[in-house]
């Protein structure tokens, strides 16, 4: 490998993605998407490695890269990922880069380097561990009989701990949840997401109904633009609070909710974090104030974040479909294991 290497091109190639299963998450939202278009960004350099970043939007994140993205990186050397990531947070002052777009690049870089090194990314960032439990992750189901059936069989394929994603209704979910945790018995790790669909007065009804019941956490009760919104949930409800999974500005707007008093946990991943190297920073921001930083979705690049974090709790499977489908990188005793190839290893069959 040269000593000096440069890049040379960033290309998107797009490929036609088949349909997700048919889905559903709370009143409001899309769920299920057809047949996408999604891209596959291609770092290359002068020394011949590639280094990738899949995405589901691919469109969209072609024209970013011929109009904003290929002329400010070609030349420059491909392990400066430090500069290349503040130069990515400058073309955002200008283009407000989508935030599932915004560490697309920095995901690319770190599989070339891992590729270099002939090492796993989680390697690069310094191993924490080899394994992690994964909980199940669930969309929205018809009914309170249905999800307690797709906890049972959650359960009985080797899942742990549980998530909820609900319909958005703050009576219906807080009984929904109450009446799980009566479902599962005391021992089982339950955890409940409002995808953004309250107002404070019923976020904090159904925090007070998710306290009773002993969930781990509450995630995302509220669009996450006002963080003074999430203070006043934080002094009116018992349950702890994962917060910041969407907001934008990764590692700084995540320290104003710390700062705030809103936070009990916060959210990490590099689709909505600026990469592999913003979801780091929270990661280390977090650690600092002795909270954990729980990594958000699933996937071999979100893996990679798991083995490397050592405040992190669980992998996040979701559960798309009743009957329950385990996810392949999701071991039968719930674990998930440290991708081995070099990079990233978007090739290995189980991710």
């Amino acid at each position: 490998m040269k000593d000096d290497m440069r890049i040379t091109d960033v290309t998107v190639d797009l490929v036609e993605l088949p349909a997700q299963p048919p889905f559903r998450w709370r009143a409001g939202l899309p769920g299920s998407e057809g047949p996408v278009t999604g891209g596959i960004l291609r770092v290359h350099t002068d020394a011949g490695l590639i280094g990738e970043a899949h995405t589901r939007r691919g469109v969209i994140v072609a024209d970013l890269v011929r109009r904003r993205i290929r002329d400010d990186l070609i030349g420059r050397d491909p392990l400066w990922r430090e500069l290349l990531w503040q130069r990515l947070w400058e073309l955002d002052r200008i283009e407000e880069l989508p935030i599932y777009a915004l560490g697309l690049v920095d995901v690319a870089l770190w599989d070339l380097a891992g590729k270099a090194a002939n090492l796993p990314v989680h390697q690069l960032l310094g191993t924490y561990r080899d394994a992690i439990p994964a909980y199940a992750s669930t969309v929205t189901f018809s009914c309170v009989e249905e999800y307690l059936d797709v906890a049972d069989q959650c359960l009985a394929a080797g899942y742990t701990a549980i998530k909820l994603h609900a319909w958005g209704d703050a009576r219906a979910d807080a009984d929904l949840c109450q009446k799980l945790r009566a479902h599962v018995g005391d021992g089982v790790p339950l955890m409940y997401d409002g995808s953004a669909g309250f107002d404070l007065a019923d976020a904090v009804y159904v925090g007070h109904a998710l306290a009773e019941a002993g969930y781990v956490w509450y995630e995302e009760p509220m669009r996450e633009f006002s963080v003074t919104a999430y203070r006043w949930l934080a002094e009116r409800v018992a349950i702890p609070l994962l917060v910041a999974e969407t907001s934008d500005g990764a590692h700084m707007n995540v320290a104003d909710f710390i700062h705030a008093g809103a936070a009990s946990r916060v959210r990490t991943s590099a689709q909505y974090k600026g990469g592999i190297t913003g979801a780091m920073r929270i990661a280390h921001l977090a650690e600092s104030f002795q909270l954990r930083a729980e990594v958000h979705g699933t996937g071999i690049v979100n893996a990679h974040l798991c083995m490397a974090i050592p405040n992190t709790s669980y992998y996040e499977s979701l559960v798309f479909t009743n009957p329950v489908v385990r996810e392949a990188a999701v071991d039968p005793d719930g674990m998930v294991r440290a991708p081995s190839a070099p990079g990233i290893g978007y090739d290995t069959v189980q991710y």
